[in-house]
């Protein structure tokens, strides 16, 4: 039996799988922590609310990104879903911002709300961009590559966010996620022209079973 060790890979893939190394291992150093800061720093937060916090999520984002994965794929090429995915990445870094300051119940309900957006703007735009570049014969492999690579960063942030709070506070790692959110972004302006000029020869529509527990 034949193995092909060959792991070569075009640089839209390679770009995007950075990309998303950064933002969504980013957002893993809050995923373990979260409760406890809004229990702790939050005045008058308590389980429920917490429970309410998720939930909140979950209804913004699942509500929306289907009417925007709708419009993305009706607009000609990939300019429209470049940029929803540029500001999506913005978004998320504002939220994680505003997190780092925020004193109310009601701040963190409306920021939660801000970060259900930007992610609802970054699966399709991202999904889309991603799944058009992928190596010919090689579709399974750039998934899970992608899969694996934020699969580890989610591993080692979960494993510093609690040290990180601990040492530094909650505001250094919310402030860390924002920076690391437009680190991404960043990266994603050094792939344009490959994405912009026209439309992709092939759409595949394929669907990563991405990992729940940051949010994705």
């Amino acid at each position: 039996m034949k193995i092909n060790f060959n792991i070569s890979i075009n640089r839209v893939v390679k770009f995007f799988v950075l990309s998303d190394l950064f933002f969504l291992g980013g957002w893993s150093l809050i995923s373990p922590i979260f409760s406890i800061f809004v229990i702790e720093k939050i005045a008058g937060a308590t389980l429920i609310s917490v429970g309410l916090i998720a939930a909140t999520y979950w209804l913004v984002k699942s509500t929306i990104q289907i009417p925007i994965a709708n419009y993305l794929d009706k607009t000609e090429g990939e300019k429209d879903e470049f940029y929803a995915l540029v500001l999506s990445l913005l978004l998320g870094a504002a939220a994680a911002f505003t997190f780092s300051i925020s004193t109310k119940l009601w701040h963190v309900f409306l920021v939660q709300a801000v970060y259900a957006v930007a992610m609802a703007l970054y699966v399709p735009s991202w999904y889309g961009i991603f799944s058009r570049h992928l190596d010919q014969k090689r579709f399974s492999f750039d998934w899970t590559l992608d899969s694996t690579v934020v699969g580890l960063a989610a591993f080692v942030a979960s494993m510093l966010s609690g040290v990180l709070a601990n040492f530094f506070g909650f505001p250094f790692v919310f402030l860390l996620v924002g920076f690391l959110s437009i680190i991404g972004a960043m990266i994603i302006f050094l792939v344009p022209n490959l994405i912009i000029p026209g439309r992709a020869k092939e759409k595949i529509l394929l669907r990563d079973p991405s990992i729940p527990s940051i949010n994705r």
